[in-house]
């Protein structure tokens, strides 16, 4: 799962968003993995500055990791259309990363919106009990397809890839996880 919510007027507004994995077959269940907790401030027409906290809970092999972190970034519309946000994290103990997130709505209809996405993340130190290396950490890109039934509401389909690099596909590989993967998501986006 991945969702957002906001509360707030068109200058000061506060931010939630969480992320996280649900195991169909041969796990735990669903996980927390991302929370994070932010205010945020318009500073240009289409753009607003953040800053907060956020809670990160790694499952792996060996014992749980968590963590907690600083961040600070922006959010907003690019040159384009293009929705964009990015962020700078420290943690508790002074591991800093930095990661991006970019989509664009390709309207084929007044109701039927394609969306490709892209996202990726760098670490300036290795966190090996999370699994992450010094450098780019992965590419994930993704395509979804969504209906506005109403403006409001929007159910969809779509496809998703993600493929981890450099130090941190090689932690990866050292525990035997996979490298690339590849999966199917549905949902539903809905403001009121």
């Amino acid at each position: 799962y991945d969702a957002q919510f906001w509360y707030g007027g068109d200058y000061n507004r506060l931010w939630i968003e969480t992320e996280g994995d649900h195991v169909l077959s041969g796990g735990d269940g669903g996980e927390l993995e991302k929370l994070d907790v932010q205010y945020s401030r318009r500073i240009a027409r289409y753009w607003d500055v953040q800053a907060g906290i956020g809670y990160q809970r790694h499952y792996g092999p060996g014992p749980d990791q968590d963590r907690t972190y600083a961040v600070a970034g922006f959010q907003g519309l690019a040159p384009y259309w293009f929705e964009v946000d990015a962020n700078l994290r420290v943690s508790e103990d002074g591991d800093a990363s930095a990661d991006l997130e970019a989509e664009y709505d390709w309207l084929l209809t007044q109701r039927l919106i394609l969306q490709p996405r892209f996202e990726t993340s760098f670490a300036f130190q290795e966190v090996e009990p999370f699994g992450v290396g010094q450098g780019l950490n992965y590419v994930k890109t993704g395509l979804r397809l969504r209906y506005e039934i109403r403006r409001e509401f929007a159910p969809y389909i779509g496809v998703t890839w993600m493929k981890k690099m450099g130090d941190t596909a090689d932690l990866a590989r050292s525990e035997d996880e996979d490298v690339e993967t590849a999966g199917v998501v549905a949902g539903v986006r809905m403001w009121f």
